[in-house]
């Protein structure tokens, strides 16, 4: 099965750039992500860590 497939996608031009701009897609959406984690305020991240243990 995994042979027609191969065979398929080789038969298209321009197919070997797709996995790159998966590749790059996600490559940038993690570092984003890591580089909002990173700057996010610690004084929010310390009032949301305390939610679950303040009694109302």
């Amino acid at each position: 099965m995994f042979e027609q497939i191969k065979h398929n996608m080789e038969t298209i031009d321009g197919v070997a750039i797709y996995p790159v701009m998966s590749l790059l897609i996600f490559f940038l959406f993690f570092v984003g992500l890591a580089a909002w984690v990173f700057s996010y305020n610690k004084e929010k991240i310390n009032e949301m860590s305390q939610i679950p243990l303040n009694d109302k």
